[in-house]
């Protein structure tokens, strides 16, 4: 194996494990030496040199080391065995994850996330995906650095530029566009109308009264830019627990069935939103569903086993999950008239 791809393999498995930020950075720091070095990395491993390099500590340089000698490297290995263990899946949800084409809610480096575009598309298409939507944050919240109508500009501008080199991929321009407290949308209706995919989710006074907040998420469902609503409930589980917030999930999510809005499952292990009440809620409701990882990094857009589970437990029906539709049939979705 090479050196490059055991760096970037123990990556994305750190982070699909969800394994601190600086224990990843360390490897995706270690491959962008050797994609620098070159030929001189062979050299100096045979020499005994590598940690003479910025970037490359004692266990990269292992790694390094090990994998240049034909070996999967001893720590990629144990990674690889404990991550066999972790996500594994049930027959159903397997079946549900093999048929989804797609993540429509990624962030990169343009916001909150933590690697650059290119990354981020390099592994949805080593997952197998057909198509991945970007939808970095709005500009409201200011935390996760969102995106100015002319940042969000230069992204297209972006977006534009690298589509020529990925074959029959698609990315897909988006944003996770901020609820504001009226339920307005926290971006130029002309910005929105540029995007494949919006996603458009509740981030600030969480813990408002509910008919407050249910007027809030009903008129950014029926804002005829919104494709799909992000984490509905807003909770976080783990250690920074934050209970979910209070609406009249029947209203909303008849809405949503109304306006032809999807309603996200969010994988990340530490939302899992909506809990499985609401989920079968909305399965009841008629509405169609997303299956997201919310990845702010590359190897959390393997994240999607975990909200396959929940969607089959809560009998979720495959045709209503709109990333399993190939690309032009989600994109005549988003397109159609509101």
């Amino acid at each position: 194996m090479e050196p490059l791809d055991a760096l970037r393999r123990i990556s994305f498995l750190l982070e699909r494990s969800g394994q601190p930020s600086y224990r990843v950075k360390a490897f995706r720091t270690a491959a962008d030496v050797v994609v620098k070095q070159g030929a001189a990395i062979p050299r100096r491993a045979h020499e005994g040199t590598l940690r003479d390099l910025a970037g490359i500590g004692e266990v990269t340089g292992r790694v390094i080391t090990e994998a240049l000698g034909g070996a999967v490297p001893s720590y990629l290995q144990k990674l690889e065995d404990e991550t066999d263990e972790i996500v594994t899946l049930e027959p159903a949800a397997q079946s549900l994850r093999d048929v989804l084409r797609g993540d429509l809610h990624s962030h990169s480096d343009w916001s909150d996330g933590g690697s650059p575009i290119e990354e981020m598309v390099v592994t949805a298409i080593e997952l197998g995906h057909d198509y991945v939507a970007l939808t970095d944050h709005s500009p409201r919240l200011t935390v996760a650095r969102g995106l100015t109508a002319e940042r969000l500009a230069s992204q297209l501008q972006l977006l534009d530029g690298l589509r020529p080199r990925l074959g029959s991929f698609q990315l897909l321009s988006g944003i996770e566009v901020d609820i504001l407290d009226d339920g307005s949308l926290d971006q130029s209706p002309e910005m929105l109308s540029r995007l494949g995919i919006v996603v458009a989710s509740v981030h600030s006074k969480l813990a408002m009264e509910a008919a407050a907040m249910t007027r809030r998420m009903i008129a950014a469902v029926k804002d005829r830019h919104t494709d799909v609503l992000g984490h509905c409930t807003g909770r976080l589980l783990g250690p920074k627990k934050r209970a979910q917030s209070r609406f009249d999930a029947a209203a909303v999510f008849t809405a949503c069935a109304e306006r032809g809005v999807a309603v996200e499952i969010n994988c990340r292990p530490e939302r899992l939103d909506p809990p499985h009440d609401l989920l079968k809620l909305a399965v009841d409701a008629g509405c169609l569903f997303s299956i997201d990882t919310d990845a702010h990094a590359p190897g959390q857009l393997d994240w999607q086993g975990y909200g396959c589970a929940r969607a089959v437990e809560c009998a979720v029906p495959v045709e209503r999950v709109i990333n399993t539709w190939p690309v032009e049939q989600l994109l005549d979705w988003t397109g159609r008239a509101r």
